[in-house]
């Protein structure tokens, strides 16, 4: 489970009508820091630096945890909640209870050593509610940013720089994460002789459904990350298409300093200097630089050119590509919306009738269909 996190009611500050306080003191405390002195210890050296460099006084911070917490994008904290079996089965006032206990602690025991980017400040094991359960509240945060603290908040890149990272919508770096963290508490459950039962829906047939949208956002995550790498490279030939633009206002310029620089200009004779001495001497070496010059524009404008009109081919082939993948995602983004609704209306079915008569339906349609699909097969093999 992933809560909202009550710091006061893990660490029993506040009772809720659930807990047994007889068996309060069977739960075990493991840390329970200030979250704002947590933020000065990991985040205060690097507001420092950030504020230092900041010339504007609106763009200082005054206080990273008050910033955080009003923040749109981050939490100040996040908390794991984690459970073995249900009240029927791993009753806290039960011999298994006292399994779970120890299972639980062991697992909490190497969390923080595997979880470097995660701190823990407040870790609590409950026995005096109907299940024993764990609950971890961490701050995620991640070192070397180039952007705002270069210690700073940031989920996203705290669970990359652990190695889980490249999620997309149907598969997060979150999610990812937290199934990782499911096999190592089920790998302490087994050495404890507890198998982890992966346990499937009741509502088998919804499954199919389900896989079919989770399939759709893949396809539409995938383009959608192609269609950004063409607005990329989109972008990269736009720019390269204004530096050429901008070379040309250079010739402009350069043309304007050949009319009006002395360099490129005849000097007049001096003295007593012959025709000869003159052409030699003065006329040639000029023309000769001018060649030089007229060669070396020419040859860079023909590039120029050349590469312009490259680019422009390109350019409208990357324009072409995008329009089809944005006509394509909105296609399979239309088809999820009409398996959500199919989702939708199979769970209100499911409600109205009950689980035993929706299956015993789709069953019979199921049989029904069998015999078509032979035939139709049957048909096929036929005709071949």
């Amino acid at each position: 489970m992933v809560g909202k996190g009550s710091i006061n009611h893990n660490s029993r500050k506040f009772k809720a009508e659930n807990v047994d306080g007889e068996r309060s003191h069977l739960n075990l405390d493991y840390c329970n820091e200030n979250i704002k002195k947590v933020y000065q210890k990991l985040f205060d050296e690097a507001l420092h630096r950030y504020n230092g460099k900041q010339t504007r006084a609106d763009r200082r911070i005054e206080n990273y945890y008050e910033k955080i917490r009003n923040s749109k994008q981050e939490k100040p904290f996040h908390e794991l909640i984690l459970q073995i079996g249900d009240k029927e089965n791993m009753g806290a006032d039960s011999e298994n209870g006292n399994l779970a206990l120890q299972i639980l602690d062991e697992y909490y025991g190497k969390f923080q050593s595997r979880n470097s980017n995660l701190y823990v400040f407040s870790a609590h094991l409950h026995m005096d509610e109907a299940t024993p359960h764990l609950h971890i509240d961490f701050v995620p945060f991640t070192t070397g940013s180039k952007r705002g603290l270069d210690t700073r908040v940031s989920l996203k890149q705290a669970l990359a720089m652990q190695g889980f990272k490249g999620g997309t919508r149907g598969n997060t770096e979150w999610s990812q994460w937290i199934q990782s963290e499911k096999e190592q508490l089920a790998a302490v459950m087994e050495r404890y002789g507890i198998e982890w039962e992966h346990k499937g829906t009741h509502e088998k047939h919804l499954s199919v459904l389900e896989y079919k949208k989770q399939e759709r956002e893949k396809e539409v995550d995938q383009l959608v990350e192609q269609i950004a790498e063409k607005r990329e490279e989109f972008k990269v030939l736009s720019d390269r298409v204004e530096n050429y633009d901008k070379g040309i206002e250079n010739l402009k310029i350069l043309e304007q300093e050949l009319d009006a620089s002395p360099e490129y200009r005849l000097s007049e004779p001096q003295g007593l200097m012959s025709a000869k001495s003159y052409k030699n001497k003065v006329a040639e070496p000029l023309v000769k630089k001018l060649k030089l010059l007229i060669k070396t524009t020419l040859v860079k404008c023909f590039e120029a050119w050349d590469s312009y009109y490259r680019l422009n081919i390109t350019n409208g082939n990357l324009y072409r590509d995008s329009e089809k993948l944005r006509k394509i995602n909105e296609k399979l983004a239309g088809e999820n919306d009409n398996l959500r609704a199919e989702n939708k209306n199979y769970k209100l079915l499911r409600k109205v009738l009950g689980s035993k008569q929706t299956d015993s339906l789709l069953e019979q349609a199921n049989r029904m269909k069998q015999p078509k699909q032979r035939e139709k097969r049957f048909r096929n093999n036929g005709e071949r």
